[in-house]
């Protein structure tokens, strides 16, 4: 596999870049101090710097499956572990500066693309191989109950002949706990790196079983919430769509990866035993990795299903305003039609109340007859008309 670049910056001034670093970095764990632009040493010692905050979360020296030491600096563990040839280094940092890396580059040998992933982060879970040392990234997880959410965490692993280091971005996972369980287990540790990676890909696998439940108990949630009408579960449900999707690019590419490691088991001399617990992990991981494409069909599923719902909620919405306006339609048809019959009276009533003394039916006998049935057939004849066209 081919590790990630940036495409903005050229590879061949990204590799100068890095072996300037590298080499400036070589110069100061002498104890060398840079020349200048003439090539010559300055006389005089730089000011000290503010001290930062220490990255190395922890760093200790093992022989036989025990610890012998515990370091304080990553020079002295470089030192003491010179002087054991037969020990091992466990080097956990987290989020570490680009000096520390570059220092740990220089002493074991690390490769520049290698380092230059560990220092950017945000990488794809992969697994290289760069000579005689493996680079393994990681995506860890855990299920956060509060906010009902996945958080993720980046680690990047480096492993040699003599050493591992961990390099963590992210609260997960808990490499302590790693730590302790592998030093009450001596007889595991005493088989070497490949042992203490078989731990972290353990941990980090084990750490996805809580993510899985708190996944399917907010899936059960919001089926019941689709089926109960909650207009909000829609944007629940995309948004938890989207922590499916990086649960699944979190999973899926670690089937592949111990499949790459038990490949190599015959080549590189695996320990029997350690076989049997790598293929162990990839069992989980397969499991873990079928569980979160399950999750990201039900959610398209319980998606399509909130769509149809709401679609016919809509329907019903939309056919209930129709039977609504088709009732106000006969009401309002009702009270035209009454208004009509009652207009045609009142008509007649205001020209006969015209005060004009030309006026020929003031001064008939059967001018007031006339009217009133006048006004009555009128009346009649509305309803009946309004009653045919089913108005009244």
């Amino acid at each position: 596999m081919t590790p990630e670049r940036r495409p903005h910056r050229p590879q061949q001034a990204r590799k100068h870049a890095w072996r300037r670093a590298s080499s400036q970095s070589a110069q100061s764990a002498q104890g060398t101090p840079p020349a200048d632009g003439s090539g010559h040493h300055p006389d005089r010692t730089p000011a000290p710097t503010a001290p930062s905050a220490p990255s190395v979360v922890e760093a200790a020296l093992y022989r036989d499956g025990v610890r012998v030491s515990s370091p304080d600096s990553l020079a002295d563990t470089f030192r003491e572990l010179r002087a054991q040839p037969d020990g091992m280094a466990w080097i956990g940092l987290a989020r570490p500066t680009e000096q520390e890396l570059l220092s740990l580059a220089a002493e074991f040998d690390l490769h520049e693309l290698a380092v230059e992933d560990a220092m950017e982060a945000h990488q794809r879970p992969k697994l290289e191989r760069y000579g005689e040392t493996l680079f393994v990234v990681l995506r860890a997880a855990r299920y956060l109950d509060a906010p009902e959410e996945v958080d993720f965490g980046e680690l990047h692993v480096f492993v040699g002949a003599d050493f591992v280091i961990t390099v963590r971005h992210g609260a997960a996972p808990d490499l302590s706990a790693v730590r302790r369980r592998m030093e009450k287990t001596p007889e595991l540790l005493r088989l070497g790196p490949e042992a203490v990676l078989y731990a972290i890909l353990d941990a980090v696998v084990d750490g996805y079983a809580p993510v899985v439940s708190g996944v399917q108990n907010d899936i059960d949630e919001i089926e019941t919430e689709v089926f109960g009408g909650d207009p909000s579960v829609s944007r629940r449900i995309y948004e938890l769509s989207r922590e499916v999707v990086e649960f699944q690019r979190a999973t899926r590419p670690l089937v592949s990866m111990l499949h790459a490691l038990m490949a190599g088991f015959a080549k590189y001399g695996t320990d029997e035993e350690l076989q049997r617990y790598l293929r162990d992990v990839a069992d989980h991981v397969t499991h873990t990795s079928e569980r979160v494409d399950g999750f990201r069909q039900a959610l398209t599923d319980i998606l399509t299903v909130n769509a149809t719902l709401v679609t016919q909620q809509q329907n019903a919405e939309m056919r209930a305003l129709a039977e609504a306006g088709f009732e106000q339609n006969e009401e309002i048809k009702k009270i035209s039609s009454w208004a009509a019959i009652l207009f045609a009276p009142t008509l007649v009533g205001t020209i006969y109340g015209m005060n004009f003394d030309e006026m020929p039916e003031l001064h008939w006998a059967f001018g007031y007859p006339f009217a009133i049935g006048l006004m009555a057939v009128v009346c009649v004849s509305l309803y009946f008309i309004f009653k045919r066209r089913d108005w009244l």
